[in-house]
């Protein structure tokens, strides 16, 4: 993620920085010739009116690019060329509605697409700046204007240059403390592997004598719980043999008893009887 995230603002550095340098050879270009810029060819021109409405609107940003044939420019072609309009010298940009060629002097008739007449004066070939490219950015031509101002210079480029500077200053610095730093033997993939299996297998070792005592301990309580048992088992065995013998020793001396008043029984019913018998002879004498 901090990788990306890296990667993601030294792009965007960049771009700023590309979009900055760019703007100031714009900038630089247009101050030496006569407000026009010339990158490579190309003419980046702002449009300040809507007279070419809709083709373009008064803010966006138009491509130009030099014209190598006067002659080659037609009817239809968008031009933008050097004029007079209120007693100022200023750059327009319109369309080409006919041509006319006077003591071998080419001249162009233009009308912006959204009036209903031509323009006053002719375009002559050494007014001409350059040909419509057909592109055009809207609503950027208001940003290089502000950009081309000292306020918006100073925002919008200086200071992203200066902000740019200072963190490729501060990686240049890191780089070289890292650099300075007393490098480390590196360690191959092998013996990267045979730690990794090492670290685990003590750590698997470790895991087994923590089970082993855990066994341990738990043999050693059940030990001690069968013992507890088996005393109490005893205990209870000597309870229930002594029960035993008093249930026995009881029951035999109820069985003396019991005999004993058999006998009793048994010596009464004799004497009975006799008793009986006597009175019988008694009675038949």
């Amino acid at each position: 993620m901090k990788k990306a995230l890296k990667i993601t603002v030294n792009v965007f550095a960049w771009i700023v920085l590309i979009i900055a340098l760019l703007v100031t050879v714009i900038v630089f270009s247009s101050d030496k010739n006569n407000g026009v810029a010339n990158l490579f060819g190309y003419i980046p021109m702002t449009v300040e009116s809507d007279s070419m409405v809709p083709t373009f609107r008064q803010g966006d940003l138009i491509i130009c690019k030099d014209i190598d044939d006067i002659n080659a420019l037609k009817e239809g072609d968008v031009i933008t060329f050097w004029t007079i309009i209120d007693g100022k010298r200023v750059k327009n940009t319109h369309r080409i509605v006919g041509i006319n060629d006077t003591d071998g002097a080419r001249s162009f008739v233009t009308r912006g697409d959204n009036n209903d007449i031509d323009d006053t004066l002719p375009a002559y070939a050494s007014d001409i700046i350059g040909k419509w490219t057909n592109t055009k950015l809207a609503k950027v031509g208001r940003a290089m204007n502000f950009l081309r101002t000292k306020k918006g210079f100073f925002i919008c480029i200086l200071i992203p240059m200066a902000i740019f500077f200072l963190i490729e200053l501060y990686k240049f610095i890191v780089a070289l403390i890292e650099a300075k730093r007393p490098e480390t033997p590196d360690i191959d993939e092998e013996e990267i592997k045979r730690r990794a299996i090492e670290e685990y297998l003590a750590s698997k070792g470790e895991a087994a004598e923590n089970v082993k005592e855990t066994a341990e301990k738990a043999a050693e309580a059940v030990k001690e719980t069968a013992e507890k048992a088996e005393e109490k088992a005893e205990k209870a065995a000597e309870a229930v043999k002594e029960t035993a013998e008093k249930a026995e020793e009881t029951a035999e001396k109820a069985a003396e008893a019991v005999e004993e008043t058999a006998e009793k029984t048994e010596e009464a019913v004799e004497t009975a009887e006799k008793a009986a018998e006597e009175a019988e002879g008694g009675s038949t004498e």
